[in-house]
């Protein structure tokens, strides 16, 4: 029988294995999503704000189990996986608040006695979703699609198979109806099995660019909505006038926070000439101070990246880059010892064409980038195939807003980290993906927009 294994990426043990279900098995489940479809969609927004609340209050109670579980599975740093499931409940509660507004009928003045906009559900969706934030990734889809009136399945990553089984007990606990949300453990060869199905309305993914293409063709050929939220290579422009200290700060946290393994997060920094070696200098020290350790620990930074596959392949990256001509100043070198552990990396003299400047480093590895000027600096930073998150740091913020604006990204956010928050719409452009998440665009993804004229 096949299973799935979950590995502490810390120590290298298996946590444990997991039974996978069938392709069979996941289409009945999904058969009886869709019936419990019919039942839900009937509920009231008042009744499923009620369990929505309710299941925020489990992740309140259950935040250090939930947290622990995390940390365990994919090396996530205890204090950034406490606020992960606080994150969660806030997601929760926002929606359970807001979404009878989000989806309020509109009114449109016409010559018809009554015409009106209103947005009904679609039916199942199928969520297919990574490993790096276990808990978060699963709830943000699903907080909206189920207060729209939809229903949901999850294809969770492998080797996060605990925390995809403890968000399904979540629901349960909260009171959902069994079939509202489902955690389906398949083998990703069945995910098209699954596209495929006439019980499935649409589909959401996390995950690479190149997972992206595969499903949305999928997904085209069998004409289902899709929202893509793919990789990113986020430019973080450092102008000459900054607060180096807060500067190197913020570009210390976002490169490290989650084990760098965040598609939102720094790892381009677009540095003015002016103050280009000032800022190597001071950021090149908080990167070395930041303390790599067992996850568990509450001092530790930064823990080990999620597999060692993924360590492996980010130090191939790395090596390829210096190959191409690209100097690295920190890190760079395997650690002896058990886990998937790499240290804080940085790379520089970096030009469009190499490894570290064109791609994707889902790691602990910054690259700083030399820029002569405002102007050079959007272009080094628009100079890519990615466009999820940007900022720019500058004591000066009409400088900051004119520099955001001109960014090619579907966020830019100035003297602050790009964040995902449930007020705001989230997403991004070129091959980090379409669609939205979050907010109202986020919650209207997946409905029926639908017209109503009234003669």
């Amino acid at each position: 029988m096949a299973t799935s294994k979950s590995i502490n990426p810390a120590t290298g043990e298996t946590i444990k294995e997991y039974t996978r279900i069938s392709t069979n098995e996941a289409l009945e489940k999904i058969a009886a999503s869709k019936k419990e479809f019919h039942q839900w969609k009937q509920k009231t927004f008042e009744e499923r704000a009620k369990l929505m609340y309710a299941l925020a209050d489990v992740l309140d109670s259950n935040k250090e189990e939930y947290a622990q579980l995390a940390t365990r599975e994919m090396g996530k740093v205890i204090g950034q996986a406490r606020k992960e499931i606080e994150k969660c409940a806030w997601v929760c509660r926002y929606y359970a608040e807001h979404a009878a507004t989000l989806l309020a009928d509109e009114d449109v003045k016409t010559e018809a006695t009554k015409s009106y906009v209103t947005f009904q559900p679609s039916g199942v969706v199928l969520a297919v979703m990574p490993w790096n934030f276990p808990f978060y990734q699963a709830i943000r889809f699903a907080a909206p699609s189920l207060m729209a009136g939809n229903t949901g399945v999850l294809k969770h990553a492998s080797n996060v198979q605990g925390c995809a089984l403890a968000i399904e007990e979540a629901f349960l606990k909260a009171g959902f109806p069994k079939g509202v949300f489902t955690n389906l453990n398949v083998d990703s060869k069945d995910v098209k099995k699954l596209i495929e199905d006439k019980n499935i309305a649409a589909i959401t993914l996390t995950g690479s660019d190149a997972a992206g293409r595969s499903i949305a063709a999928i997904a085209g050929q069998n004409l289902k909505k899709t929202v893509m939220e793919l990789g990113g290579s986020d430019a973080y422009i450092i102008l000459d006038d900054v607060d180096l200290e807060k500067a190197t700060d913020l570009a210390t946290l976002g490169r490290l926070q989650n084990n760098g393994q965040t598609c939102i997060a720094a790892k381009r920094f677009i540095v003015h000439d002016a103050i280009y070696d000032d800022f190597l200098a001071l950021f090149t020290t908080k990167m070395k101070a930041a303390k790599m350790g067992e996850p568990t620990n509450e001092d530790s930074y930064y823990g080990p990246m999620a597999r060692l596959d993924l360590r492996d392949e980010l130090h191939e990256q790395v090596q390829k880059t210096i190959q191409q001509g690209g100097r690295l100043v920190l890190g760079g070198t395997i650690p002896e010892g058990k886990g998937a552990y790499y240290p804080a990396s940085i790379l520089v003299d970096l030009k469009p064409g190499m490894e570290a400047f064109d791609n994707e480093l889902f790691g602990p590895v910054a690259s700083v980038i030399r820029a002569k000027d405002d102007a050079h600096a959007v272009e080094l930073a628009n100079n890519s195939q990615f466009g999820l998150g940007s900022g720019v740091f500058t004591k000066d913020i009409q400088r900051g807003e004119k520099l955001a604006l001109q960014l090619e990204a579907g966020s830019s956010f100035v003297n602050k980290l790009v964040v995902s928050d449930p007020r705001l719409p989230f997403g991004g452009i070129k091959n980090s993906g379409y669609g939205r998440e979050l907010a109202a665009y986020g919650i209207r993804e997946f409905v029926n927009t639908k017209t109503i004229w009234i003669d």
